[in-house]
């Protein structure tokens, strides 16, 4: 997945020399790459320790088709600049770089499209790009953060099954066509993804990336892509011709344009934390040594992938927040999810809530709050859980939540509170209370300042999927049992202060399987058959998806279960005193005439217990059988029987 270059071990001089450059040539223009008008095309590259800095121009995205090569002028602040007044658009180019005596050709870093595999940048018109009615293009409406209903998705994932009957597989396009079923009749793709009510879909890494050829789209090819080769630049093997530059752009945008008018948010998966290749980078080749962090002259791997961003020097910062920010105008992305961001530092994350504000505050952050390995940034500096009060408008992925509900994913065999473990109630407590401190709950799991922070999820990319997780525990399980199981799961996820987020294919039992009849816990190279969403599941296991349906449209009826504040969810949120093991039970009481009051019980035992409730009328909308917003029955009793290995929620309306 990851290439792994050798170590090289570099002088005390040039240690000095990158020292010298963060002091003194920091670059702030706004004019970086390539500005292009049809009367002229004007390039910029920053690059201070170059002797020499030439532009090759070509009429293709590969083999040799020079056109010419031109010398660049050496400007401000290390910066390299050439006006070419002819029209570009559709002109390839290079750009080579001379330090030391050395001339390497490098691919622009802010490059906004390349020809097939990435290795040439193109000059690009984007309002060419635009499809119609772009300008026009409306966010779905999202007032709070808490609303979100993330649904994370490979785009190869959801049309590779042929039961799909997805046209564009494996494209940006497929998630464009409506009308799908599958054979059994039921809504697949898009449709599905509609039916299912998430508010954003959040798409693995969706930029330009090194490990699949997209000069060989006839082999069976598949990776997750968090292999970063242009960071600015959409993947080619998702487009529907990987040679033209422009296409890739047009179906990108297209691909959002449909998903907006859909009600659908989108969400990028950024890797700012470390690049595919190391020594032979194009940050590398252009300013060496600079956008990575060594300690003795080694570089560092705080990725775990073979090299770290240096994310707290002045120019890697500038590169983050102005890639973000492009993708963010040119693309209308709705959020950002950032891989392994305890590898970035708290200043530039902060700088990228800063600047993510001015041009939608509803732009979603959040990501991985820790590393991939040793990094040689101060820990004080990550944005790790640990330091979550120093990034407080950014969530990071629950993983406390996550392996207390079903066990932890560094061992197999091990068990959360549904699967079998005991003595979890406090720790589920703190995830339901958003991982905050709360008078009630005894645990050493709260990290967050608000429940904004924190994303509950138990499924994603890596590791298990929740239905092989719950196999590989519970092996004796009957099917109804495990079914169970994993209903309770998504109804502690989506009754629980914060965002939940899920893995697409989580509501109708999605299962990676080899050829062994093993699971796959790290597909990312995996085939489609593994990959692949099984479309005959979602008739096989209707009502799981019904369930899953059900929960969200709950959800968002109750602004009870989205509190935005510590102080709110201490407030309403009061936990009942009982005595019988493995059940949790409790109230969030409505300071507001408008607002019904919520009664949650999870039962993790395998049998029902009686539990008793307070006075009053209650409606049952959510038990072991069904979720949503349609009352069940009426419970005036004081008393009720939750039965085994589910949850039940109750309204006072």
């Amino acid at each position: 997945m990851y290439n792994q270059k050798k170590q090289i071990m570099y002088t005390d001089n040039q240690e000095k020399e990158l020292m010298d450059i963060e002091k003194n040539q920091y670059y702030s223009g706004e004019d970086l790459g390539c500005t292009y008008t049809k009367e002229k095309a004007r390039f910029r590259i920053w690059a201070p320790t170059a002797e020499l800095v030439q532009i090759n121009l070509y009429r293709e995205g590969s083999k040799d088709n020079l056109i010419k090569s031109i010398p660049m002028t050496k400007d401000q602040e290390g910066t390299w600049v050439i006006e070419v007044k002819e029209d570009l658009v559709g002109v390839y180019y290079t750009y080579l770089i001379t330090i030391n005596g050395e001339m390497k050709e490098a691919v622009d870093p802010y490059a906004r499209t390349t020809g097939v595999n990435g290795h040439r940048a193109m000059v690009i018109d984007l309002k060419s790009t635009n499809p119609e009615g772009w300008y026009e293009d409306e966010k779905p409406v999202f007032e709070q953060v808490t609303d979100a209903v993330i649904y994370e998705l490979h785009v190869r994932d959801i049309s590779s099954d042929p039961n799909s009957n997805i046209n564009n597989v494996g494209k940006f396009l497929g998630l464009t066509e409506t009308g799908t079923k599958s054979e059994e009749g039921l809504s697949t793709g898009l449709d599905h993804i509609k039916e299912l009510g998430i508010t954003h879909l959040h798409l693995l890494p969706i930029y330009d990336y090194a490990t699949v050829d997209e000069d060989n789209l006839s082999k069976k090819q598949f990776n997750w892509g968090y292999d970063p080769q242009n960071y600015n630049v959409p993947e080619g093997s998702y487009a529907t011709n990987p040679y033209s530059g422009e296409v890739r752009v047009k179906e990108l945008k297209k691909m959002i344009q449909i998903l907006h008018e859909n009600h659908i948010r989108v969400v990028m998966d950024v890797v700012y934390n470390h690049t595919f290749e190391t020594e032979d980078s194009d940050f590398n080749k252009i300013v060496p040594h600079y956008f990575y962090r060594r300690q003795d002259g080694i570089y560092t791997d705080g990725s775990g992938c073979g090299n770290e961003i240096a994310s707290e020097r002045k120019m890697v910062r500038k590169y983050i927040v102005d890639s973000v920010i492009y993708w963010a105008k040119e693309y209308h992305i709705d959020g950002f999810r950032f891989d392994l961001m305890g590898v970035l530092d708290c200043d530039t994350m902060n700088e990228i809530r800063l600047a993510v504000d001015k041009i939608d505050p509803s732009i979603l952050l959040y990501g991985e709050g820790w590393n991939g390995g040793e990094s040689a940034l101060n820990e004080e500096e990550r944005a790790i859980i640990d330091n979550a009060s120093k990034v407080p408008s950014i969530a990071m992925f629950n993983d406390r939540i996550r392996d207390n509900i079903k066990g932890s994913v560094f061992n197999d065999n091990d068990s959360g509170y549904v699967n079998g473990a005991e003595h979890l109630e406090e720790s589920i407590k703190c995830g339901v209370v958003g991982s905050i401190t709360h008078p009630q709950v005894k645990c050493d799991d709260a990290w967050t300042m608000n429940p904004t922070q924190s994303i509950n999820y138990v499924s994603a990319h890596d590791n298990y999927t929740l239905w092989d997780k719950l196999a590989l525990t519970c092996p004796d399980d009957s099917i109804e049992d495990r079914i169970r199981r994993n209903k309770l799961v998504a109804a502690i996820v989506f009754t629980s202060q914060g965002i939940p987020f899920f893995q697409a294919g989580e509501e109708i039992l999605r299962s990676k399987v080899r050829e062994d009849g093993t699971f796959d816990d790290n597909s990312y190279i995996s085939s489609d058959s593994i990959n692949s969403i099984k479309w005959i599941n979602k008739q096989k296991y209707i009502e799981v998806f019904e369930y899953y349906k059900g929960l969200i449209s709950f959800r968002k009826m109750h602004k009870a279960l989205r509190m935005t504040t510590a102080n709110e969810v201490r407030e309403k949120i009061a936990f009942m005193n009982e005595d019988t093991k493995n059940v949790i039970q409790f109230i969030i009481n409505s300071s507001d005439n408008n607002q019904d009051s919520l009664l949650v019980i999870y039962n993790a035992n395998e049998e029902p217990v009686t539990m008793n409730i307070p006075n009053g009328s209650w409606n049952l909308y959510v038990n072991d059988q069904v979720a949503g917003n349609e009352c069940i029955e009426t419970i005036t009793s004081g008393k009720v029987v939750v039965n085994k290995l589910s949850a039940m929620v109750l309204v006072k309306e």
